[in-house]
């Protein structure tokens, strides 16, 4: 049985790792003209399946810091180095985006280059919530997290509607980002973003909330982690008729809905995987996390980018797609995608190769 206090926690690693297969699951449909329901995000307001992958992967990183260090921060270890190596590795996976994104406007030749993105917000709530681990102690983590939710929360409401274009999320990022942004109406002056600026607020603070779990489960403190997913829940639920769930603006609502989702989930893979030695599904993934999302990128945009997607899932799916369904052939290519990075994964860790960014 693991250790919380002291040990590496299967749970983990397999929580992460599953929150990767199911991003290239669904970043890599056969046809994203037929995709299931469940394995699309929500068009605007609403919460799906899909939407919760993404949250989950950042409770997880905040859950991975109050692991890594509130040890030796309770040690009294030097924090400048740590800050030093928090903020290092924070611009290493920014950076990675950055470069990941470039090698999209490339061979895709995509209009514009894209600043934000998945990896680039990774970076930053990494950044934030590792030293907001070092410097501020229990109770200020709580009161920053609370004065995230209720102050987000209210800039958005007070910022006029919660449309796509007319949010003020969106506003900003017209004026900050303009053609870098996700998407870009030059006519309006109007970008999109789904990993905007300002809602990289409501992004921090579902790390934080990992955080903040992440030390309970440290501390063995099992059962206020079952109290945080159900109160989660319970407010993310009732705060949706004021603010509705929403992953583009990452509103706090959603904040709140997911992270009571990821607590319990992290509360049962714990109980599952650590105390009672249930495999821990997934695990390949989480110990090459980063390095399997980025590897997973090139390769798609190399596919498709050289003209070779369309041809290869023809001529493998088209079949299914023919005789069965469209959207069981563009499931089937999705879940082939997953299987060939989940060899490549398992033979990095089978040879003990962990590719750190």
């Amino acid at each position: 049985m693991s250790d919380p206090k002291n040990q590496r926690l299967g749970s983990v690693d397999a929580l992460r790792g599953l929150s990767v297969a199911a991003m290239l699951l669904v970043n890599n449909p056969g046809d994203w003209g037929h995709v299931y329901a469940p394995l699309q995000h929500a068009a605007w307001h609403g919460c799906t399946p899909t939407d919760l992958i993404f949250p989950f992967f950042l409770f997880i990183v905040g859950v991975s810091i109050a692991l890594s260090m509130g040890g030796r921060i309770e040690a009294g270890a030097p924090k400048a180095p740590m800050a030093r190596t928090v903020l290092e590795r924070a611009l290493r996976i920014l950076l990675l985006g950055l470069v990941l994104h470039a090698l999209a406007w490339w061979l895709m030749d995509k209009p514009h280059f894209r600043l934000m993105g998945v990896l680039q917000r990774i970076g930053i709530c990494f950044a934030l919530t590792g030293l907001v681990a070092l410097y501020l102690r229990a109770s200020l983590q709580w009161a920053l997290l609370s004065l995230l939710l209720v102050g987000y929360g209210g800039l958005l409401l007070a910022g006029g509607d919660l449309s796509q274009a007319g949010n003020l999320a969106a506003r900003w990022d017209s004026v900050l980002l303009g053609p870098l942004a996700y998407q870009w109406d030059a006519a309006r002056g109007l970008a999109h973003e789904p990993e905007g600026l300002l809602s990289t607020l409501g992004a921090w603070a579902s790390c934080l909330l990992g955080l903040r779990a992440g030390e309970w489960l440290r501390r063995g403190h099992t059962g206020r982690l079952c109290l945080l997913g159900l109160a989660a829940l319970a407010l993310g639920y009732a705060a949706q008729g004021l603010l509705p769930w929403n992953k583009q603006l990452w509103t706090s609502s959603f904040v709140l809905w997911t992270g009571g989702w990821a607590a319990l989930a992290l509360l049962a893979a714990h109980q599952l995987v650590d105390r009672h030695g249930w495999p821990a599904l997934g695990r390949s993934f989480g110990v090459n996390a980063i390095a399997a999302y980025a590897g997973a990128w090139v390769m798609a945009v190399v596919l498709e980018g050289m003209g070779w997607a369309k041809p290869i899932y023809t001529l493998g799916l088209g079949w299914l797609a023919r005789a069965v369904d469209p959207f069981a052939a563009s499931l089937a290519f999705a879940l082939c995608f997953v299987l060939v990075w989940a060899l490549v994964v398992r033979e990095l860790d089978r040879r003990r190769i962990y590719i750190k960014v």
